[in-house]
């Protein structure tokens, strides 16, 4: 049996096309293994905080010295990686916010991103410790990004697989849907894209 983990980074609920694309995607997982189970993750309703100086200190301090302030600041990075290392599929849902990701996503990956726990330095520079995972990246933007002259404007699939792979996770497939902005394209975008959907 395994485990999917649905990670949701739009906060536009029933009318968001990552959203959309990515319970594609995880149905279509799920007719392969009808006894997968789908933990969902909407970072939207319950958003990691930002990284701030109590964050990092309980990062950097000795486990055995931690304090009570310690443990509580460092409870979200336990849970996110609990969860991602529990998965054996995760999917992201990423919409295109201005080139990037949403802030609640990347600080979701912040506080993911622990040195010895989730990557390490070693001789030949870092490993990543997050590894036997499959990820799929349901990115939805408005406009076409994965071609043409605003392909140097994507600063969301290089990212989250540049992500992704530095923790450990190197099998990726990216399903975009774009062009949700462009009459004449935008009417078929979340079709076409479900319909490219290869697992």
């Amino acid at each position: 049996m395994s485990k999917i983990l649905n990670v949701i980074s739009s906060p536009r609920g029933e009318a968001s096309n990552s959203i959309k694309l990515a319970n594609a995607i995880i149905d279509q997982l799920r007719a392969q293994d009808p006894a997968a189970v789908v933990e969902v993750k909407d970072l939207t309703k319950s958003p990691f905080p930002h990284l701030e100086e109590v964050h990092l200190n309980a990062f950097f301090t000795p486990i055995e010295h931690h304090t009570e302030e310690n443990k509580a600041a460092i409870s979200h990075s336990n849970q996110a990686i609990r969860e991602i290392m529990d998965a054996n599929v995760i999917v992201i849902g990423a919409p295109m916010y201005n080139f990037g990701i949403p802030s609640v996503l990347k600080s979701w990956f912040d506080h993911i991103a622990r040195a010895g726990i989730t990557f390490k330095y070693g001789a030949n520079g870092p490993e990543g410790l997050v590894t036997g995972k499959k990820a799929y990246i349901a990115v939805a933007t408005g406009g076409i990004y994965s071609s043409g002259d605003s392909a140097g404007y994507d600063f969301v699939v290089p990212y989250i697989k540049a992500f992704l792979g530095f923790i450990g996770i190197t099998d990726v497939t990216v399903i975009r849907a774009e062009g949700l902005a462009i009459p004449g394209i935008q009417e078929t975008a979340l079709d076409k894209a479900i319909d490219s959907i290869q697992l």
